[in-house]
């Protein structure tokens, strides 16, 4: 979009830029950019406008929006995102997209400032209000790398390097880094700011893995107010954390950047990610509670294996290794 164009212009000068220069590069009319100004002024960019001298962005509402991205990644890595400022959720735009589109790429994003009904495990629904969070998934083609489809195994370390790399990447961004509660939720202050949610679509006959997405959910905005008062206590967000308001467009794109150097080193970088992966965890050593369908068990997670299973004590003495599944712990 024309406006979305002109805002990665005003975003990426570091000083006064020209409506010529602008329509210029952007092979636009100079009406076409003036209108553009207008209709971003009217969504509460401040945009301050100098005779000779041109256009200065001085200051920006807090909105994930294709420009914002662009300033920061660039148009190429824009062309494979999708962007919905309100969606259902951002994991069945991708599965509709690629029933609709079989070539789609690997590393396809989709991106929503809204989702009305997100998902998070066990059919559980994940919060998503507009303005507040950042909530993406990422498309993965098992084809694309080489490396055997046929095989869930394979592929189910991809959840814990996703948790690694949004912790890579409120890190860079934001100066803390949160912890990683088994398997794949994300922690500060000893409550839960992010999740995480892998589908893999198996091509039935084969047991090939055709696709897998990956769901990511962030709070970022949210005050305690803004979550319902049953989850007060165990959801977080980064600005509670942080105490201070942070620029979701600048996350969304370092999430985005580490989810795409997780698809570079998949899978040779696995020691690299399993070295973070056990730094991060906040359950090693910890008493936990085991929850299955059957009920729940005490136990001990005494360590994370090498394919990021988490190994646990019972009382009696018996072990077991946990691949999949929830665990109870108190931090």
């Amino acid at each position: 979009m024309t406006k979305d164009s002109v805002l990665a212009a005003l975003l990426q000068s570091k000083n006064y830029i020209s409506g010529e220069t602008i329509s210029r590069s952007l092979q636009i009319s100079r009406a076409a950019v003036n209108q553009a100004v207008k209709t971003l002024r009217a969504e509460g960019y401040e945009i301050e406008s100098v005779t000779n001298r041109g256009y200065r962005l001085l200051s920006s509402p807090d909105r994930i929006t294709r420009g914002a991205l662009e300033a920061i990644l660039g148009c190429g890595r824009m062309d494979h995102i999708l962007y919905f400022e309100s969606t259902d959720s951002t994991n069945r735009r991708l599965q509709e997209y690629v029933l609709e589109h079989p070539d789609a790429p690997n590393g396809l994003i989709a991106l929503a400032n809204e989702q009305t009904a997100g998902r998070g495990r066990r059919g559980r629904s994940f919060a998503s209000p507009k303005n507040m969070g950042i909530y993406l998934s990422l498309l993965i083609r098992p084809e694309s790398f080489g490396t055997d489809p046929a095989s869930p195994a394979n592929w189910t370390a991809l959840t814990s390097w996703t948790a690694v790399a949004i912790c890579n990447a409120i890190e860079n961004v934001c100066g803390m880094r949160p912890g990683i509660k088994w398997v794949n939720d994300l922690l500060l202050d000893k409550k839960k700011i992010c999740g995480i949610l892998t589908q893999m679509d198996m091509e039935t006959e084969t047991a090939e893995i055709r696709d897998i997405i990956i769901g990511i959910g962030v709070n970022v905005q949210e005050e305690e107010q803004d979550f319902p008062e049953e989850l007060r206590s165990i959801a977080g967000s980064l600005y509670q954390a942080a105490g201070k308001r942070l620029s979701r467009s600048a996350l969304a794109a370092e999430m985005i950047r580490e989810l795409d150097a997780l698809c570079a080193a998949w899978p040779e970088g696995h020691a690299a990610y399993l070295s973070q992966y056990r730094k991060d965890s906040l359950v090693t050593g910890r008493p936990i509670r085991v929850i299955t369908a059957s009920g729940e068990k005490e136990a001990i997670a005494e360590r994370i294996g090498d394919d990021f299973a988490l190994h646990v004590r019972y009382p009696d003495g018996t072990t077991q290794e946990l691949r999949g599944g929830e665990i109870s712990v108190r931090l």
